[in-house]
């Protein structure tokens, strides 16, 4: 049996090589390394896949939400909510930019941010929401939008985790994540679900002049070359990463597929576990499945980390600290906010491998190590 990893690059990378090392050979032989033609064409065909009027590439993901935040012209002092169980890259750019972070809980079923908990965190000063669709699971975006509205928000979607994602709106209508917002973010690290071979990242809109704006920030500031209308950054992605990309973009279903089909058989070997609660899956949206993440309940998570290391079997903790308890954040005076699901969370979640090319003698290995420990 092969090695089991959380994510098997090497192995999806034999799958596509001759159409991945064609693509990559050709950015070399015209030399045209930055904001060559592939670049382009990777948004355009991005922006036909989800539905998104506009693409802007960028950098990473991260340069991604700071760039959104720039975009809608928010000013220091300003209230942007969000959730406090996230990967930092969301919340770090609001307090990066002068802004203010209010960390609100999670829904105890999806793990994504809560709306009634967003509902209660807006004041005066409210000017943005950030939900985060975590694991692949995306927030309720319909309560969400409708909250945005009564209160005139903008909404940024962090959909670094789950792109190609369908979601149900109210009116009936199905659109992907991160084009429901006002601005969609994402990011493309190799271990992400489209995921290229270095950093990269994306924005997403259906605004015509937001997409303008985005794409002068991210380009020093200048629409036209050496007049700087704006403060901005450089934040590009290369032509050699938009060219995997394209390739991988015409996979992406078919790695959707093949991550929701492990899900599935994780799902059906430990639903009646005790102690261990299976993901959930909404009824209004296609869980992408970035991450397989299982919450224990009376178990030793630590012990069953080292049963599973020593099988050979890798797990994650995304997270192990929220950030409200971050030190970064400690100026913010969040010292006495209390998020007891999102604390509790931190302490019994676990990500098992998942991953396009695990074979059903790795997948069956892992199952049967898992058991084991609850024997």
């Amino acid at each position: 049996m092969k090695p089991i990893q959380m994510v098997d690059l090497s192995a999806q990378y034999q799958k596509i090589k001759p159409a991945i090392d064609e693509a990559i050979a050709e950015v070399i032989h015209t030399t045209a390394f930055i904001n060559g033609p592939a670049v382009g064409h990777f948004a355009q065909e991005l922006a036909s896949y989800l539905g998104a009027e506009h693409v802007i590439p960028c950098a990473n993901g991260t340069d991604a939400l700071q760039i959104a935040l720039m975009a809608l012209g928010l000013q220091p002092g300003d209230e942007v909510i969000t959730p406090s169980f996230t990967y930092i890259a969301t919340t770090e750019v609001i307090a990066l930019l002068g802004l203010t972070p209010v960390f609100v809980e999670v829904d105890p079923q999806t793990f994504c941010i809560d709306p009634s908990a967003i509902e209660a965190a807006i004041s005066s000063r409210t000017k943005a929401i950030v939900p985060v669709h975590l694991y692949g699971q995306a927030a309720n975006m319909n309560a969400i939008m409708e909250l945005a509205e009564k209160h005139q928000l903008f909404v940024i979607e962090d959909n670094a985790q789950a792109i190609g994602s369908d979601y149900h709106l109210s009116n009936g209508s199905v659109q992907k994540t991160g084009t429901i917002g006002h601005i969609g973010c994402t990011s493309f690290f190799p271990s992400k679900n489209l995921g290229c071979y270095g950093d990269g990242g994306a924005l997403y809109t259906q605004d015509a002049d937001l997409a303008k704006k985005i794409k002068m920030i991210a380009n020093h500031g200048q629409e036209k070359k050496y007049v700087h209308d704006v403060v901005g950054c450089n934040s590009r992605l290369d032509t050699i990463q938009a060219a995997v990309l394209r390739i991988k973009l015409r996979q992406l279903d078919n790695y959707i597929d093949a991550r929701r089909d492990v899900a599935e058989a994780y799902d059906a070997a430990f639903a009646q576990l005790p102690g261990v609660e299976i993901p959930f899956r909404a009824t209004d949206s296609k869980h992408v499945f970035h991450q397989y993440t299982l919450k224990l309940k009376g178990h030793n998570r630590d012990a069953l980390q080292a049963h599973l290391q020593e099988a050979g079997i890798p797990s994650m903790i995304y997270y192990p600290i929220p950030a409200h308890r971050q030190k970064m954040f400690a100026h913010f005076d969040v010292q006495g906010l209390e998020l007891p699901l999102t604390e509790a969370l931190c302490k019994e979640v676990i990500s098992l491998p998942i991953h396009t090319e695990m074979d059903e003698q790795q997948l069956n290995y892992i199952i049967e190590h898992f058991i084991s420990f609850f024997k």
